[in-house]
This record gives structure tokens, sequence and C-alpha cells, in this order.
């Protein structure tokens, strides 16, 4: 009797094994743009952050992959996803920020450039180097039409209109800026830092204004004394 078999079930890998990124630098600006993005749009239920993940892009074949080093995407939920299949979620994104290094710029301009723009249909893409070795070292480009088209520089900045906010170097360091408020934006750790210098400024004001209050009683006091013995006098 002949058996009848099964399908055999498509694996849809998670990870390749290699780091998360080249350096250090970039590990810590990978996440950093993730929890900031993430936190920008905390209020918004389908808006989905992330970064490092494997996107599948054509269903049944494992091999149409790519992983953004961070990328934003707008009608998904917030909840935690171990890959993203545009076949199950939305199939468009709506922000990719990669960083760049010698050894990878030439994809990130070419291959993942050609996926970005005509399969995720991505309307922003970023490229970002933060050792300043590739030149661009920073570079944006938008979604016009069916092609991307070069984002200009405002006041060295490159306004954002999926995130409506502008990236640009802080310091020294990618960071968001808000041109409404006048405000950079930074992971929770700096703006932690930032709230506790003010604390601590807060606080010394404070004190110095204590011991100007004391400096001020005591020398009306010895106004005072003087004023009596002047009355005593008399």
């Amino acid at each position: 009797m002949k058996k009848i078999g099964t399908a055999p079930t498509l694996f849809y890998p998670e990870s390749d094994g290699e780091p998360m990124a080249e350096t250090g630098k970039h590990v810590r600006l990978l996440l950093d743009m993730i929890e900031t993005i993430d936190r920008h749009f905390q209020d918004a239920p389908d808006v989905h952050v992330c970064g490092n993940m494997f996107i599948y892009y054509e269903e049944g074949n494992p091999r149409k992959v790519i992983s953004p080093d961070v990328f934003m995407v707008r009608g998904v939920s917030k909840k935690d996803l171990r890959t993203y299949k545009t076949w199950e979620q939305q199939p468009y994104l709506d922000f990719v920020l990669e960083l760049a290094s010698p050894s990878t710029f030439s994809r990130d301009f070419a291959e993942k450039k050609d996926i970005y723009e005509q399969i995720l249909r991505v309307k922003e893409y970023y490229i970002y180097d933060p050792y300043h070795e590739i030149q661009p070292s920073f570079i944006g480009f938008r979604l016009v039409g069916s092609s991307y088209e070069e984002i200009d520089f405002v006041e060295g900045r490159l306004p954002s209109e999926v995130l409506g906010l502008e990236l640009g170097e802080h310091e020294g360091v990618l960071r968001l800026y808000d041109p409404i408020k006048d405000l950079w934006f930074g992971p929770s750790r700096e703006h932690l830092g930032e709230a506790e210098n003010r604390a601590s400024e807060a606080e010394n004001r404070a004190e110095q204004e204590a011991r100007a209050r004391q400096e001020a009683e005591a020398e009306l006091e010895k106004l005072r004394d003087a004023l009596k013995r002047l009355q005593t006098s008399e």
C-alpha cells in the first residue's frame, strides 16, 4: 500500500548566527535608535519598531530575506515578533536605517537599496556610518512614485516625514531632533542623566538660596542688636 506523505514544512530561520552589528558603537547606536523611535511612538498601538530581525518577503522561499538594522512600520501591533513575514504582516515598511561600515556599504547602497525600493517599498531609507569611514557617511532616500530620491539636508539634518522628526548628529552621535520643540531625543539613559543633572542643579540652587537666607537673617540680627545698644545708651 502506497503511503501518503506530507509536504515538508518550510523553515524560516530567526538568526544566521552572526553578530548583530560590526562594532560596539554600531550595537549601541542600533539599540539606542530602536528605543528612541519606539518611545516616540509609545502611544500609537499600531506602530511596530524593531531591528536586527529577519524579514521574509516571498512566501515559500526562505532565501528571500533581509535584516534591517532598524525599521518602523505602521499597521502592525507592538507584540513581539520572532521573524517578520510580509504575507502575514504589513507587506510594506515605512522607515529603515542601516548602520554602515566599509564592509557593508556596497550592499547597503546596492542590493539592500533595491530591495527596500522595489520590493518592501520602504518610504524612507537612511544609511549612516558612525565612524565616517565611507562616503557619503550619512544619506537618506524617500520613495517618490516607484523610485528613491535623495533627501536634502536642512541645517545639517535629514528631515523624516515618516517619523515627524529629523535625523542628525548631536555631540557626535546620531540622534533624533524635534524642530518644533527644538529638542534632541536620545535613549532613556541620557534623559535620566539630564534629569539627574537638573535635579542636582536645583538642589545646589536651593542650598545656595538657603545659605543666602541664613546670612541675611544673621546680618539682620546683628543690625537689631546694634539698634538695641544705641537705644539703651540713649
